[in-house]
């Protein structure tokens, strides 16, 4: 809320000077947890006066058209000039707006910010009509010049604007005056209050990971804690604490989790071991003992909260290893709806072991394992630590997996079946994991599709497109070729016989397809490459596959980069523009039958030549899916086709030579289009 607040500020107020005619040369906003700031450099002493001409009724119509015009423009009857137009004598007026000065302009500027600042929660209190997200307690305005600063006069709900302002409420509680922004932040900083947000998170990060080094330990990066803890003070005083040897053997990520969700510390680890062993909390002041009583009552704190993440790992341990196992916690799932159309927590489980099954041999994992490695891959999400952070789940299944006796396969696959999460999340590689993963997100996209519940516009509640790109990353990325069309057909059956409600499952793999095309346009156009180029690749055959797909598209892609390869296709679309009015005209298709005993020129001799040469690469190249190779082979068809073009006439008077011409279009169309759709190909 703060950085949105502090845009909001500076928008709302610039906005509202410019459009009365107050213009500035730069503006910087700031916020901290008790003040938010603007600060406007450059801006003209007054706003420029304005002279409009406005066009009024004619000067014979009726009086009271002419005296409605008078009022709008604020002017009497001898004010108003008449002259003479091709529609007769109009009368004009001269509107004289003076400048305004810009303190006028500032207080009516701020005053309409303040009352409609747009918060996103805001509240009112006392007897006044102002809402604001907290009670607000001062307004310092002032514009300043050379020769002093200026207050602006506004008062808003009993609030009067001043050059006053506090520092730090405990360590500088009392007002002093300011007269620049320069000296509002250095006496600000005198009084321990520092403005901008970016110095308190560098000084927080900076004091934090020298007192870890000192003390032979490393603070784990957290740049959405840092941006937060700098938010809750004005003063940032670094402190480090140490952590029960209690709870010392807790998995990290627990240790990390609660006192980041609850206590807003950071964690501090030991570079050898890996284990989390000393916390960073962010005081907002200084104090005689220096921070002393502030970290015993941290530590007293979080003892608390560590000893129920303790009790929920051991109790979770002991279920884990029982002689039930995690088979319990699938079993409690029966009882949690994954989505009322698709049935129970346990339904899915039971729909993703049938497709990982399925799945693992298409990506080398044993059957057996990826099955079982599906069957407890969600079933944490019954653990009382999962429980209480829903954020670990899949990482907890992990340490509960191995505590059962399962295959380090298994555990991983528990951890990663639900990545990626996001661009940058790392996408599973082990082939246990790349099958569970793999089932969870199709099976999602089946099932969804398969309900009519699909992304519409902006929404998408389920987060199918996410799942699109998971699927899409996961065989790209481990250079996997899957049938997509057969897997969802797969897909679809296991959801109709296992948990759609009162009518048939049907996932249409054509639109699921599309859909995954559109995510791969999306996820390639990141990389640099064209839309059309990837449409030029999808027209193909066997574009369900998707690692293939995006081989072909980087070959294209880089061969059109090249000269020969940007004239290729200029080449190509003559070629097939003339062969296809040809078709049209004579009602007949030249596609075979070019012989090299019919050419003329040494140029038709020779593209004939260049075509032999090219298939008899591109063939081998394209059954061995090496398409760089191909495209290559392709490209090198520039100089025979331009030659051929620049020195022979397609439509020869000698009906034999012209038919022999065009076939040998068509041979060139067709080497063509055998490895892209180049049609598709726009310039």
């Amino acid at each position: 809320m703060q950085s949105r607040a502090a845009e909001d500020l500076k928008k709302l107020v610039t906005n509202g000077m410019v459009e009365a005619g107050l213009t500035y040369a730069s503006a910087g906003a700031f916020a901290t947890p008790r003040r938010l700031t603007l600060t406007v450099e450059g801006m003209l002493a007054a706003s420029p006066a304005q002279v409009e001409e406005r066009k009024g009724p004619k000067a014979d119509a009726p009086e009271k058209a002419i005296e409605g015009f008078l009022r709008g423009a604020g002017l009497s009857r001898d004010q108003l000039e008449e002259r003479d137009t091709p529609k007769g004598r109009i009368l004009f007026a001269k509107i004289e707006r003076p400048g305004r000065a810009a303190p006028e302009i500032v207080a009516e500027v701020l005053e309409q910010t303040i009352r409609n600042f747009p918060w996103p929660k805001s509240m009112r209190w006392g007897e006044g009509a102002l809402k604001w997200v907290r009670p607000l307690h001062s307004i310092l305005c002032i514009i300043s010049a050379e020769d002093g600063a200026q207050v602006v006069p506004l008062e808003i709900d009993g609030i009067v604007a001043g050059d006053q302002t506090r520092g730090h409420r405990f360590m500088a509680p009392e007002p002093f005056s300011v007269s620049s922004f320069d000296d509002y932040t250095g006496k600000l900083k005198r009084a321990h209050v520092v403005l901008d947000g970016k110095d308190r998170a560098e000084t927080i990060w900076n004091d934090a990971t020298n007192i870890a080094f000192a003390n032979g330990l490393e603070v784990v990066e957290d740049a959405g804690l840092l941006a937060e803890v700098a938010g809750l003070v004005e003063w940032p005083v670094v402190l480090m604490g140490r952590i029960g040897e209690a709870f010392l053997d807790l998995p990290p990520e627990v240790l990390q989790t609660s006192m980041k969700e609850h206590q807003k510390f950071f964690s501090v680890r030991d570079p050898k071991s890996g284990r989390i062993e000393r916390f960073i909390t962010v005081a907002n002041r200084e104090t005689a003992d220096d921070g002393a009583t502030i970290l015993a009552g941290n530590e007293k704190v979080l003892s608390a909260r560590l000893a129920d993440a303790k009790f929920f790992w051991e109790n979770d341990l002991r279920v884990a290893k029982s002689e039930a196992g995690m088979a319990a916690w699938v079993e409690n799932l029966r009882n949690v709806t994954f989505h009322n159309k698709l049935g129970t927590q346990a339904e899915l489980i039971e729909r993703m072991a049938v497709l990982a099954r399925e799945l693992a041999p298409m990506v080398g994992a044993a059957p057996d394992e990826a099955e079982q490695a599906a069957r407890i891959a969600k079933a944490d999400l019954s653990s009382e630590m999962v429980y209480e952070f829903p954020e670990l789940q899949g990482l907890m299944g992990s340490y509960y997996a191995r505590a059962a006796g399962h295959s380090d396969a298994i555990a991983a696959a528990a951890k990663e079946h639900y990545a990626p999460l996001g661009p940058s999340d790392n996408v599973p590689s082990a082939p246990v994991s790349v099958a569970v993963a793999l089932a969870e997100k199709i099976d999602k996209l089946t099932g969804f599709w398969a309900i009519d519940e699909k992304p519409t516009g902006s929404k998408d509640p389920f987060a199918l497109r996410r799942a699109a790109l998971g699927v899409i990353r996961i065989l790209v990325e481990n250079d996997l070729s899957l049938a997509l069309d057969e897997v969802f057909t797969k897909s679809a059956k296991i959801v109709g016989q296992r948990t759609v409600r009162d009518h048939e499952a049907f996932a249409d793999t054509n639109e699921i397809r599309t859909f995954l095309h559109d995510r791969l346009k999306v996820y390639l156009k990141d990389q640099g490459i064209r839309h059309d180029v990837i449409d030029a690749c999808i027209a193909m055959e066997g574009n369900d596959d998707l690692t293939l797909l995006v081989k072909r598209a980087r070959a294209l892609s880089e061969t059109l980069k090249t000269d020969d390869g940007e004239n290729l296709i200029q080449g190509f679309k003559r070629a097939n523009n003339i062969l296809t009015q040809a078709e049209e005209a004579d009602g007949v298709e030249y596609s075979f039958g070019a012989d090299v005993k019919f050419a003329e020129t040494d140029e038709e001799r020779a593209l004939f030549a260049a075509l032999d040469t090219a298939e008899a690469r591109i063939t081998p190249a394209m059954a061995a899916q090496d398409f760089s190779a191909a495209m290559t082979a392709m490209a090198a068809l520039r100089g025979p086709i331009d030659g051929f073009f620049e020195a022979v006439k397609i439509n020869a008077d000698n009906q034999t030579v012209r038919r022999n011409r065009l076939n040998l279009l068509s041979r060139i169309r067709g080497i063509c289009l055998g490895v892209a759709d180049l049609t598709r190909i726009e310039g």
